[in-house]
């Protein structure tokens, strides 16, 4: 059972390192200035450790100080919001999954042993009837967008 792991960006450790050794003239002109250096240790140590594991049995969401563990079965798909990814649970919440983007989306399922499903996989033909979704829509409830003269107010050509 092998784990994949996704973690942030070494260059992270680095530029904590790089304010560590900043902060410590700063740090060591008064004693009560020493706490400054937690700072740059800290993002060092959050650098090196947050990040996600995957494996067949779950995900594991590291942090500074912890770690959650997610079984898959808990999991109901995956939602990529901008440059990361969000885990859907069943309970109708979600946890970001940190240091994993939307383009590491088919190695995280691959750990999961499970392939990737996606909209075009999902049995709906490409070339659906045009007509067919507009009643779907409309059987739904939706309502339709409203058109640039709706919105601005100005009459319509049938109003006029």
């Amino acid at each position: 059972m092998s784990t994949v792991k996704f973690r942030h960006n070494a260059a992270i450790v680095v530029a904590g390192l790089v304010a560590l050794f900043g902060a410590v003239p700063v740090a060591t002109v008064q004693w009560y200035l020493t706490p400054i250096l937690l700072v740059p240790l800290a993002v060092m140590i959050w650098g090196w450790r947050a990040g996600t594991d995957a494996n067949q049995d779950g995900l594991s969401i590291r942090a500074l100080f912890g770690a959650t563990r997610v079984p898959w079965e808990r999991i109901t798909g995956f939602v990529p919001a901008q440059r990361r990814v969000v885990a859907m649970l069943d309970g109708g919440g979600s946890v970001t999954l940190p240091a994993v983007t939307p383009a590491d989306l088919p190695r995280l399922v691959a750990a999961s042993g499970q392939e990737l499903a996606t909209t075009e996989e999902s049995g709906e033909p490409d070339d659906a009837d045009p007509a067919e979704a507009v009643e779907a829509v409309e059987a739904a409830g939706v309502p339709e967008p409203a058109t640039a003269s709706e919105r601005d107010g100005s009459p319509t050509a049938s109003e006029g």
